[in-house]
């Protein structure tokens, strides 16, 4: 891996990073455009339902990968920026914050895929969450969650865009 600075284009300057929030809303908005189907698997610790369904809201399923996103001002210095190939991955620099790693995957300029790793811990819950998005593909959320006097839940859900 390289590090680099961070691609000025592909946030038009307004960001120092990559903007995830801007690209979910924007995608989330051509997907309630087109209204595509999917299949819909919902795993809550290993009891599954899957149903084939459109959905009504994107910027809601794709919610998760929003508040990902790592473009807050006082975060400017936290993520090591590492390029290879044609994917980009910021790194967090600290264990505070909740989004651990963000890698960005493009080819010729669109993109193909996203993938997030995040990690919250506090003295009452310790959630992960890994977050998969390849537009007009497919999408998981796998997140694990410790909560005190709870136990653990494991939700793994799953849509895959019908052709």
């Amino acid at each position: 891996m390289v590090a680099c600075k961070p691609d000025v284009k592909e946030t038009k300057g307004q960001y120092k990073y990559f903007d995830l929030k801007g690209f979910i809303q924007a995608d989330s908005s051509r997907l309630n455009r087109v209204n595509p189907s999917v299949t819909k698997t919902v795993n809550h610790n290993g009891q599954s339902e899957t149903k084939n369904l459109k959905i009504a809201n994107w910027g809601h399923e794709l919610g998760l990968f929003a508040s990902s996103d790592i473009n807050k001002p006082s975060w400017q210095q936290s993520y090591a920026v590492l390029a290879r190939g044609d994917s980009i991955t910021y790194k967090a620099l600290t264990p505070e914050l909740k989004t651990r790693e963000l890698t960005v995957t493009k080819i010729k300029g669109k993109v193909t895929r996203i993938h997030i790793v995040n990690h919250t811990k506090n003295m009452l819950y310790e959630t992960s969450e890994a977050l998969t998005y390849l537009p007009d593909s497919v999408y998981t959320i796998d997140k694990s969650q410790h909560v005190i006097l709870l136990g653990n839940n494991r939700y793994i859900i799953k849509g895959k865009f019908k052709k």
